[in-house]
């Protein structure tokens, strides 16, 4: 599997956008993009990237949420290559909703879908045990103080994030994390305990 940090728009405010690929772009590999970004920006970068002969650049896009900054250029780049749009809220131009717990084929590897409100009731992040890989959209998994309030089923998904082997984090803005994920997880999920926690 490769993941490819695709360089977004800095004119416009816009999140991390990755492409993944197989190994060695076999016509099987399903090459996803996670998250479209506002605008169709990354298609420069697309165009430049050796994405298989024969096949499309972008098979599918997979949405972390549905946030403007992630999901506005989903449609252009649909058309551009004839994506299939998949999210976990059932939006107009999404073609297939994404189920917690289903499994997804990203490159030559499985993801997992973990459903994650936390930052917006469609959050998802996707988790690949084979690679130990998480790409987390906006789900806060950096959290360095107690305080304000946050809901029981956020608790249960750094619960169940904290039990995964997981080496590196793409997240939605920013650089990719690969270092004490799991204790970065647990200091998270103890502020958050130590917070106001709701039904």
């Amino acid at each position: 599997m490769r993941v490819i940090c695709l360089k977004p728009n800095d004119k416009l405010y816009s999140c991390q956008s990755y492409l993944i690929l197989g190994d060695w772009n076999r016509l099987e590999d399903v090459n996803t993009l996670i998250d479209a970004g506002v605008d169709n920006f990354v298609l420069q970068e697309i165009a430049r990237i050796s994405t298989g002969v024969g096949k499309s650049a972008v098979d599918q896009i997979l949405l972390t949420h549905s946030h403007f900054d992630h999901a506005a250029g989903s449609c252009m780049i649909q058309e551009a290559y004839r994506s299939r749009v998949r999210a976990f809220a059932p939006l107009a131009y999404v073609d297939e909703v994404l189920r917690d717990g289903e499994t997804v084929r990203c490159g030559d590897r499985d993801f997992r879908v973990i459903h994650s409100p936390g930052h917006s009731n469609d959050s998802v992040c996707l988790y690949c045990e084979q690679e130990r890989v998480l790409f987390s959209g906006d789900t806060p998994l950096v959290i360095r103080t107690a305080g304000g309030a946050y809901t029981l089923s956020f608790v249960q998904v750094l619960e169940l994030l904290a039990g995964l082997k997981i080496d590196t984090v793409y997240p939605g803005h920013g650089t990719p994390m690969t270092a004490h994920i799991r204790a970065m997880i647990l200091q998270t999920l103890k502020n958050v305990r130590s917070s106001v926690v709701c039904d």
